[in-house]
């Protein structure tokens, strides 16, 4: 029997049944044995609500299993395809209901409740190993920004990955999460001088933004710092999240950059430069023209100061798919293309520095909702769930595009359009407008893929609403990594409650 790989691609010949707690040899390399690492909150497969689930004890007949990322189908396991090619690694259908790392979504969402985001482990380590190969001789920083959370930057620290942060509590998300100092890099476009003593006291790496930030740091203590350029690159991507065209908020032109440097040397370790120039870049053109803009600005430091930087950080910023019309390059063809551009056209040799967040963790994430009210108002049919623009607000930011399966009855095709409405009181509480779907129905579980970076990260408690929790999900054990909010919590502000 021939199956499918995730892509859609060629097909290859299964090897025997298993399942996914099977000894897949390169996921049993990158991941350690299933009780490590896992506190009391977590559920191992053992647990006997999990084994006692169908799509858990799965029969051989239906089982599948996951090799090199590809999954490989048996009788009745369904291979990923179409909208499942946005989901996670270990994503599959089974007996008509999506299985994420190996739990039933109707398992997770009883246990832990809606809406609730499941962060697939097997995902982002396999993203972790991707950068990794970028740069063997770097450093790769998760920008935690992309969602602040002890437990994920636990997994990274202990994967060799360092934080990229940018304020006091996410200083304090890295620190709590036992990340060593020295892998520690502190942004902002408007430090505090809490911020920089705090930088200091963590013995972080700041990096230099302004003009008289140099000073500031070395009254406060910073001992280390990299110095942001802005080389007037106006990144592909929307205006609200391009961060290097020459009216950028962020870093120093170069002429503003050269004399920092001068006046820097003599107040810290100038140890490096920065150079970012936006999010959500499906495409390296421009960040290859800012690398070749960072290349003629340190060989020209280089000449007027003799300064060489050891540092060369590129950033970060490569994209993920939310939905089937949308490509993004691989980590390879992104930021394989600017470490080696740089490569080429410096001989001295540097330590490189990525700061990938919404690439680590973005498809790794998979958020589910409850289906409440449907209905039709003019022509359009509107489907509500328990949700909306307070977890999610992207789509009112951003424009960001989503799509959606319902969870329980995935392998069911789609008879409509929807238009998938949050509750808050928005008429552009719209999460997807024009969603294919079988016709929902109340109570049904609404799975929308890729959902892993600027969601919780970016959430609010708008209309009175707390935020969701979170779970890590792998080899059948779900682990909560971030407990739902109460109402209660909400009222602990007001002091005269």
């Amino acid at each position: 029997m021939q199956t499918q790989s995730r892509a859609g691609g060629q097909t290859e010949q299964p090897g025997p049944a298993c399942s996914t707690r099977s000894a897949c040899s390169r996921y049993t390399r990158a991941r350690p044995p299933p009780s490590e690492g896992w506190g009391e909150t977590a559920r191992h497969p053992r647990d006997r609500r999990y084994r006692s689930a169908a799509h858990l004890s799965v029969p051989n007949s239906c089982r599948f299993r996951l090799d090199g990322g590809a999954i490989l189908r048996t009788r009745t396991a369904v291979t990923l395809s179409g909208v499942l090619d946005l989901f996670p690694d270990t994503a599959a259908v089974e007996d008509g209901e999506l299985v994420l790392g190996g739990i039933a979504a109707s398992t997770l969402a009883r246990d832990f409740g809606t809406p609730l985001v499941v962060y697939c482990r097997r995902t982002i380590l396999g993203q972790v190993r991707e950068y990794q190969r970028v740069v063997p001789e770097g450093l790769v920083l998760y920008g935690t920004k992309a969602f602040p959370n002890v437990a994920l930057l636990r997994l990274f620290a202990g994967e060799g990955l360092g934080a990229d942060v940018s304020t006091l509590g996410e200083l304090r998300f890295a620190r709590s999460a036992g990340m060593p100092a020295e892998r520690i890099v502190f942004h902002g476009n408007n430090k505090s001088d809490d911020e920089l003593r705090a930088a200091a006291e963590a013995e972080a790496t700041i990096v230099l933004d302004a003009p008289d930030e140099a000073e500031r740091a070395h009254a406060a203590g910073v001992t280390r710092a990299l110095i942001r350029l802005t080389p007037g690159v106006e990144a592909h991507t929307h205006q609200s999240i391009q961060t290097a065209h020459s009216e950028s908020k962020f870093g120093l032109d170069p002429d503003q950059a050269l004399a920092t440097i001068r006046d820097a040397r003599e107040l810290v370790d100038l140890a490096g430069v920065h150079v970012h120039i936006g999010s959500q870049l499906a495409r390296a053109d421009e960040s290859i023209a800012a690398v070749d803009r960072l290349l003629e600005f340190c060989e020209r430091v280089r000449d007027e100061h003799g300064w060489l930087p050891r540092i060369v950080d590129i950033g970060g910023g490569l994209a993920i798919r939310h939905s089937r019309d949308e490509n993004a390059p691989s980590v390879a063809a992104f930021a394989g293309a600017l470490v080696g551009r740089f490569r080429a056209g410096w001989t001295e040799p540097v330590w490189f520095y990525l700061e990938p967040g919404r690439s680590l963790i973005g498809r790794a994430g998979v958020t589910l909702y409850r289906v409440g009210a449907t209905k039709r108002s003019g022509g359009v049919e509107y489907v509500a769930f328990d949700g909306g623009m307070s977890d999610n607000p992207r789509p009112q930011l951003y424009g960001a595009r989503y799509e959606a399966l319902l969870a329980n009855r995935a392998d069911e095709p789609a008879t409509g359009v929807f238009r998938i409405a949050g509750k808050h009181c928005e008429s552009g509480d719209v999460l997807i407008d024009g969603a294919r779907l079988p016709a929902p129905r109340r109570d049904d579980l609404l799975a929308v893929p890729a959902t892993g970076a600027y969601t919780l990260a970016m959430a609010s408690t708008y209309n009175g609403v707390p935020r969701p929790a979170a779970v890590l999900v792998a080899d059948g054990a779900a682990q909560l990594i971030r407990r739902r909010e109460t109402i209660d919590e909400l009222l602990s502000f007001e002091p005269d409650v």
